[in-house]
């Protein structure tokens, strides 16, 4: 039985270089709140080596590498170097990446899709999971899902789903599974609360996306990883789901993705 949460999403280098919170506080305060483990985003090359040096400074906090479609430079991320940041053991996922088609300027779809081809490749051949950003694009996302995983499968996670009903029942028939963040408690998500309502538990994971999108009632501060507990306190209410239920499965569901990740006490 786990008795914990965590945060599978979190920028919290972000949070310290940005924001100007000490990563021990941010640790801490999440660890007062039930959220044992924190997975630590990059979302640029740049960002590689300090995301990675600041879950070293933690026993539970880990690492994800990629480069976010919006970030995408002159040249691609080389594979190679996604390979050789994976070797890390506190490396435990490859993103995010994937498409973004709402935030301007737009990079070139091309060139968003060559990058997530870049990253697929790295999870082939390094069998982490998958972090996947999508907005805007679900089209584009449901067709290079199908046509990669005939080329060879990977393991993946749609992070911070708020996308539509097609795309989400694609990614779970195709093995994948779904982040939930802040967005299922704002007042203007009806449609992906209708969506998440019949998603399977064991396919679901939590996530703060912090410092963005925190949840009721903190909405419009800055996003921690403590607050995946209020993203629980919602979906009790909603789901009609035990609060231990629903930690049981989203941390379960953690380690089955996250397969390096462990838990030390």
């Amino acid at each position: 039985m786990y008795n914990f949460l965590i945060d599978s999403h979190c920028h919290l280098t972000t949070l310290e270089e940005e924001k100007n919170m000490k990563a021990e506080d941010v640790v801490k305060n999440a660890q007062d709140n039930g959220i044992k483990i924190i997975n630590n985003i990059a979302t640029s090359e740049d960002e590689f080596e300090r995301v990675l040096q600041t879950s070293k400074r933690f026993d539970n906090v880990y690492a994800s590498i990629g480069v976010h479609p919006s970030n995408i430079g002159r040249d691609f991320c080389k594979l190679d170097k996604l390979i050789e940041y994976s070797k890390s053991e506190k490396v435990i996922g490859i993103g995010e990446t994937g498409f973004e088609y709402f935030c301007e300027p737009i990079v070139d779809k091309n060139k968003q899709k060559k990058n997530l081809e870049i990253h697929i490749e790295a999870c082939r051949k390094t069998n982490l999971p998958l972090i996947i950003h999508t907005r805007n694009a679900d089209e584009d996302m449901i067709d290079i899902l199908k046509s990669e995983m005939k080329n060879g499968e990977f393991k993946f996670l749609l992070h911070c789903f708020s996308s539509g009903k097609e795309l989400c029942w694609t990614a779970l028939d195709l093995g994948g599974f779904i982040s939930l963040s802040g967005i299922v408690t704002f007042k203007n998500a009806n449609d992906l609360r209708n969506i998440i309502r019949d998603i399977p538990l064991n396919k679901i994971m939590l996530e703060t996306d912090s410092p963005f999108l925190a949840p009721a009632p903190f909405r419009g501060k800055i996003n921690e990883p403590a607050y995946v507990k209020n993203i629980v306190e919602y979906l009790v209410d909603f789901l009609k789901k035990d609060f231990n239920i629903i930690q049981e499965n989203t941390t379960r569901n953690f380690f089955s993705l996250f397969s390096k990740a462990k838990l030390i006490n």
